[in-house]
């Protein structure tokens, strides 16, 4: 018989990709909705918001994304219940508990969740794209240079936009800039500086090794060609991470919401509900979630870190990031049998 874990792992297999894929898509439109012409034209008149306003940012490109959030937490909601045991009321009857997307607690969460995410990720857009234009305006750089570097340069292969700032945090597309630097430096020690970045693509190596040897900078086409390798892997890290942060989050909140929803029917009584915190049990859980390895809460409680957070359940939204992102663990629920329930 399949086990929490069993359920959960197989879901988050089956969403992570999903999820993943939704955010790409959502890039990708926000990056066709962009009018570079006008981008540059806003750049060429040192025009900041109207080359911003120009980027058409917008919540809507994110409707995929939302919908996965949506799709992740009812498959959680309906796996968790057909995971309970059987129970009967007390005339013996035999109790159906069904979970209920449409519940006033369920979709108050979705639509908050939901709106939260979008908008902290067009504020990490509008930061990125907002440092590359003043980096552009400061340095005078031909102004539809910056609007492509920007939004990408569209590749005929793929027939995508390619290696473009939309889509990174402010961080990363700082971490971008400070490697074309390096690049374009021509100091040995900084050249070397960009080889330790794991993100770079290994294959511009001898390129940057030649460079340190003649002590030159590597050539500008070179280096435009390396950071734009360099942000579409940083975007694909991101996406990783937004995936896996997300469809933990969707899933174990659903979780949390099918057992409430269960003593709501009165299939069982809310004193009769425990969850215990299970990890990952690998090298790479967190030192926190290791101590947190079996802690047990009721329905209603929260697990305590060592680190002085409380979460309701793995990757819970309203707990410090440091304690969510990429996290692996679980929680396994249980019911007290010696109280009717069988």
């Amino acid at each position: 018989m399949a086990t929490n874990r069993d359920y959960i792992s197989a879901l988050l297999d089956q969403y992570e990709p999903r999820f993943r894929d939704a955010f790409m898509r959502a890039v990708d439109n926000l990056r066709d909705g962009a009018d570079v012409a006008a981008v540059a034209e806003a750049i060429e008149r040192n025009d900041l918001r109207g080359a911003l306003a120009a980027m058409n940012l917008a919540p809507e490109a994110f409707a995929v994304l939302d919908q996965m959030i949506t799709e992740a937490y009812v498959a959680g909601g309906n796996a968790t219940v057909g995971q309970l045991p059987k129970m009967q009321n007390a005339d013996g009857l035999r109790m159906v508990v069904r979970f209920d997307a449409r519940n006033v607690r369920a979709e108050e969460w979705l639509r908050v969740h939901s709106s939260e995410l979008i908008t902290a990720i067009l504020a990490d857009q509008r930061e990125a794209i907002r440092t590359a234009l003043e980096d552009g305006m400061r340095q005078g750089l031909n102004p539809r240079t910056v609007a492509r570097d920007i939004v990408g340069r569209f590749d005929a292969k793929t027939q995508r936009r390619m290696g473009g700032i939309i889509g990174l945090t402010g961080q990363q597309e700082r971490f971008a800039a400070n490697a074309l630097a390096e690049l374009l430096s021509g100091d040995p020690d900084q050249l070397r500086a960009y080889l330790g970045r794991a993100r770079r693509d290994k294959r511009f190596d001898p390129i940057v090794n030649r460079a340190i040897r003649d002590e030159k900078p590597v050539g500008r086409e070179d280096a435009d060609r390396m950071i734009m390798r360099y942000r579409d892997r940083l975007l694909a890290l991101r996406g990783e991470t937004i995936a896996r942060t997300e469809a933990l989050a969707s899933l174990h909140q659903s979780q949390y919401e099918a057992l409430q929803q269960t003593v709501d029917s009165g299939a069982v009584q809310r004193d009769q509900v425990k969850r215990i915190w299970r990890s990952a049990s690998d090298r790479k859980v967190r030192d926190t979630h290791i101590a947190l390895d079996g802690q047990t809460t009721t329905l209603d409680g929260q697990f305590k870190s060592p680190s002085g957070a409380q979460l309701r359940f793995p990757g819970d939204p309203l707990a410090p990031a440091a304690e969510t992102i990429n996290c692996r663990c679980w929680v396994e629920p249980k019911i007290d049998f010696l109280k009717g329930v069988r």
